[in-house]
């Protein structure tokens, strides 16, 4: 499903006249004038939102002799109402993810900080070192330069090992380092946690 075609299909339908032409099809193929009456509305208004609804394959058309009937295309609305849902469905899913790594990596820094904030020991397993990593990686402002002693300063408030813990920044790009000068990258750079 294409966002563009839902989106045009979404915009065209938002009209209350477009959605009661639907309605009406929905019982049966009518001739634009029995839709006209059945509205009250000019037949050119008619004309104009069947125009429309004809442009995203809604309604189509077949001419008995001299009279011409619209048809609601059911299935072009039941695929864009499947489109609406798995886009919703996908957000959905998304949520669920985000809220269960969320609940994971609450865990991990629970085990592995104290309640000071200190890390106790720095994890073996990668998808929780880079948990602990961002978390303390976070605390570091972004454009700003800091010098080696100013980093190791700031890493010694959670670890005695300074100098690892600085070496894992650079490794999983999480910092930038030239001339002893180190710089946040932006996160999109970081290491992905699995």
């Amino acid at each position: 499903m294409q966002l563009n075609r839902l989106v045009t299909f979404l915009k065209t339908m938002g009209d209350p006249t477009r959605v009661r032409v639907v309605a009406l099809l929905a019982n049966g193929p009518l001739h634009g004038q029995a839709i006209a009456g059945k509205l009250g509305l000019t037949p050119s208004t008619i004309t104009h939102h069947l125009k429309k609804l004809r442009e995203i394959n809604v309604v189509y058309e077949r001419r008995d002799k001299n009279t011409i009937y619209f048809y609601l295309n059911e299935s072009v609305i039941r695929q864009q109402a499947k489109g609406l849902t798995q886009l919703f469905e996908k957000k959905e899913e998304k949520v669920d993810e985000v809220t269960e790594m969320n609940q994971e990596r609450q865990k991990v820094l629970k085990n592995f900080f104290s309640n000071d904030g200190r890390l106790k020991s720095i994890p073996a397993q990668r998808k929780k070192k880079l948990m602990v990593f961002e978390h303390i990686v976070c605390g570091l402002k972004i454009g700003k330069k800091y010098e080696e002693k100013e980093l190791n300063d700031y890493i010694k408030q959670f670890h005695e090992d300074y100098a690892t813990i600085r070496r894992e920044f650079i490794i999983n790009q999480y910092m930038y380092r030239e001339n002893s000068i180190y710089e946040l990258n932006p996160q999109e750079m970081w290491a992905k946690i699995d």
